[in-house]
């Protein structure tokens, strides 16, 4: 045989495994995922916690009150005034007694019946429309040393008394020992703060105008001790 028999006959082998091999090639299979259950599941409860957190952050801010705030310092018995007050929108609890912005007028002009500190909230027990010493008093300032102030602390209308105990060594003219000390009815108006080195703590006390020199006597004279009286002013 003939080389040129040879390569005609090898030919359409060649053609014929060269279209095999060329022909469209089928893409790779993709399996679908398996959708698990619980991956479902713990995607829409995160869904629903997304959405009861914006529910609730919605419902803090539309329960915002416009209430009334505190400026500057106001001493006890001070009158308020419009500069004293401002107002801020915040999220309150039902139980908390505020001030409401809309009523801020009614309070100026009124008296402050504790001491109020800038950046507080006003409540309506922390002002009064009467003077804190009222007509017939008169103001009589106890210092008491750190052994004499009482571990409770002192508020502003709180009732006590004032009780003469006389000197070591001494008594009063005209008592025994077996009569009861002499004792004067008031009224806290003011404490103030204890004074750095000393401990001693002013407290402004109201008396009747006929008590007040008698008072102010035994404060002067060491002679004066403070006593509160029961919550109830009995």
């Amino acid at each position: 045989m003939s080389k040129t028999q040879e390569r005609a006959e090898t030919a359409p082998n060649s053609a014929s495994q060269q279209g095999r091999t060329a022909g469209p090639v089928a893409p790779p299979r993709v399996s679908a995922r398996r959708r698990r259950p619980g991956v479902i599941a713990l995607s829409l409860a995160l869904i629903a916690a997304g959405g009861a957190g914006v529910a609730v952050l919605l419902l803090q801010v539309s329960d915002r009150t416009e209430a009334v705030t505190v400026t500057r310092n106001v001493q006890v018995g001070q009158v308020l005034t419009e500069a004293d007050l401002g107002t801020a929108s915040i999220a309150l609890d039902p139980a908390v007694k505020s001030v409401h912005a809309d009523d801020l007028k009614s309070v100026v002009g009124k008296r402050a019946a504790v001491e109020l500190k800038p950046g507080s909230l006003l409540t309506p027990a922390q002002v009064t429309k009467d003077s804190l010493v009222k007509a017939g008093e008169q103001l009589v300032p106890i210092g008491l040393e750190p052994k004499q102030i009482p571990a409770s602390t002192l508020v502003p209308g709180q009732r006590l008394e004032l009780v003469h105990v006389p000197a070591p060594g001494t008594t009063d003219t005209g008592r025994t020992s077996d009569d009861a000390p002499q004792t004067i009815g008031g009224r806290v108006v003011k404490a103030s703060g204890a004074a750095p080195g000393t401990g001693v703590v002013v407290v402004d006390v109201a008396v009747s105008a006929t008590d007040g020199p008698a008072a102010a006597a035994w404060e002067a004279a060491g002679t004066l001790r403070l006593v509160l009286a029961a919550p109830d002013g009995h």
